[in-house]
């Protein structure tokens, strides 16, 4: 369970000798005595048969409560007594075996990085909080202090609690001085996580929410998994109770966290809170944009974190609201406060393709990882001429003519082949047997009837892509212990950004133009850091490509695109290499 967030400027405060000073800590131990009152009346209503069963047998004893109804009373309380001192046992011992969510993250020790835990120690010193027991790192743009006291935790090899989780992208982008305002708020909150009654309701909270997602674990049999329902329905029911109290309780520790961290680089928080949303944004387009790619063809980018400089710098160059940015560039940067910042990015990028793609824990020759001045070469030429030769395959299928000689009718894979093809009205096109099936129920939209040949060929591919997806995600499941970690199969949190069928058939027919230029006149592939995989004509970054390519797409109009072709030189009608 994480617990402060720096990115919006609150964290955990307080400490042994000031909680009962800071208003944020009253009020989350109020909360969290109120979240404690909802287990103890779970724990009351558990007990309440027996009690009743006790009092009906001492009523025998004394001679108060004979006779036949007596008698009858008492073995029906009984019996309920036993049934549910028995749920209730198994209640409370499933959610005190319930394994809590950890993040995956990338461990720092003091020897890989002894000035950074100098620097949390001395922050900690400074708000007069116990040091956090742990340091790692998690390629996500947040902080918080994660409770990692669980028996199965510590039985895995877990650092003790709590453990400060720092986004791998702040220390690349942040200088130390931002990076130590940022964690204040978060490291303050080491003091609320040693007051008992917050302690005690958080570990109650985190046993509920991991005793809910008990039933969807695999290697369950029928009984336990029917069992495990059971418990994660008293288990959900008890946390709808206590939810409200627990959420203010979370919300008076930040709010005394962030106070307490007032006094620490106050005019720095200011600039380093600005540094947090650039990031996220820097971060999140790099990842998708850039990593995507290199993911989906079997590489992983090595160096994530030195990329997010790269990105925030060319949007500091680009973005009229950036400016200053890349001037705080000469300032030391906190990645200096590690012995081996190479190592670390390299691991964190790692992490990050497991988690946001799937992949294997170690490289391989189909999981290898890329350097960025290979990316044009081994990322982008490839993923085009991939892209290029799925279009071509489907385009043939969608060709192919009825009876004996189909394997034959494949066309030379030229950029003129598609250009005639989404040209063309859909009466002049051959039989279309060997195409994918079309669901006859749906009914395109207006604006989707401009080029019918383009709604054909763009079903076909969705239906291509979907096949590859289902069956690469056949492949993860399939090795269990490659593609899968503590919490769950990866990658825990996928990036699948929407596409529909125009989107992909124009993302295929722009690799293919690349292609043919890269084949015919010299261009190159290239990387660009906020949009990914570029083509680079001259030297110079070609932007105006993509409205001829929609143009051709959306309304069947190859002029633009033509127009294009013959001013840059483009052959269409040679063959391009495929992959």
């Amino acid at each position: 369970m994480r617990y402060g967030v720096s990115g919006s400027g609150f964290g955990n405060g307080g400490s042994d000798s000031g909680l009962g000073e800071e208003w944020g800590v009253r009020a989350a131990r109020s909360r969290a005595l109120a979240v404690l009152r909802v287990r103890g009346r779970a724990l009351g209503a558990a007990i309440l048969p027996a009690a009743v069963a006790v009092v009906l047998y001492a009523g025998e004893v004394t001679g108060h409560f004979t006779g036949t109804g007596w008698t009858t009373a008492r073995w029906i309380v009984t019996v309920l007594a036993v049934l549910v001192l028995l749920a209730a046992a198994a209640v409370a011992l499933s959610v005190a075996r319930a394994r809590p969510a950890v993040t995956p993250t990338v461990e720092l020790t003091e020897t890989a990085a002894p000035d950074l835990h100098r620097l949390v120690r001395d922050l900690a010193d400074r708000l007069d909080v116990p040091a956090p027991a742990a340091i790692a790192l998690t390629p996500d743009c947040d902080s918080w202090l994660e409770d990692r006291s669980h028996r199965s935790h510590r039985e895995a090899g877990a650092s003790g609690s709590p453990v400060l989780v720092i986004g791998s992208p702040f220390l690349w982008w942040m200088r130390v001085g931002e990076l130590r305002a940022v964690l204040a708020p978060v490291v303050a909150g080491t003091g609320p996580a040693a007051d008992p009654d917050i302690a005690s309701a958080r570990r109650f909270v985190r046993g509920l929410d991991a005793a809910v997602a008990v039933p969807d674990e695999p290697g369950l049999g029928a009984l336990r998994r029917l069992g495990a329902r059971g418990v994660g329905r008293v288990a959900r029911l008890l946390l709808r109770a206590c939810g409200n109290h627990a959420a203010e309780m979370e919300r008076g520790v930040a709010a005394a966290g962030s106070e307490r961290a007032q006094a620490v680089d106050q005019g720095t928080r200011i600039v380093a809170q600005e540094q947090v949303g650039l990031a996220y944004a820097g971060w999140d387009r790099l990842l998708t944009r850039v990593a995507l790619p290199a993911w989906q063809m079997g590489r992983w980018p090595s160096g994530l974190d030195a990329g997010v400089v790269s990105a925030l710098t060319e949007l500091s160059r680009r973005d009229r609201l950036a400016e200053g940015y890349s001037s705080r560039l000469g300032e030391r940067p906190a990645c200096d406060l590690l012995e081996e910042p190479g190592a670390v990015d390299e691991a964190a990028s790692l992490l990050a393709a497991r988690l946001f793609h799937g992949g294997p824990a170690e490289a391989g020759p189909d999981w290898a990882p890329v350097e960025w001045s290979r990316y044009p070469e081994e990322v982008v030429d490839r993923k085009w001429r991939a892209d290029a030769a799925r279009l071509h395959e489907v385009l043939d299928r969608l060709s192919a003519p009825e009876g004996p000689g189909a394997a034959d009718a494949a066309g030379a894979p030229t950029l003129t082949r598609v250009l005639t093809h989404l040209t063309t009205a859909p009466d002049e096109h051959p039989a279309q047997a060997g195409g994918e099936p079309e669901d006859e129920d749906a009914a395109p939209a207006e604006d989707e009837l401009r080029n019918p040949a383009a709604d054909t060929l763009a079903a076909a591919l969705s239906a291509r892509v979907a096949r590859e997806d289902a069956e690469r995600e056949a492949r993860i499941t399939a090795d269990a212990a490659g593609f899968s970690g503590p919490d769950g199969p990866w990658p825990l949190c996928p990036l699948v950004p929407p596409r529909t069928g125009r989107d992909l058939l124009a993302d295929h027919v722009t690799a293919l133009v690349c292609c043919a230029a890269v084949d015919t006149t010299g261009a190159a592939p290239g990387l660009d850091w906020l949009d990914g995989p570029a083509l680079l004509v001259d030297g110079v970054r070609a932007t105006d490509l993509g409205p001829h390519v929609l143009a051709l797409v959306e309304e069947g109009d190859p002029a633009p695109l033509r127009a294009w072709l013959a001013t840059t030189g483009v052959r269409p009608e040679k063959p391009v290499r495929l992959l």
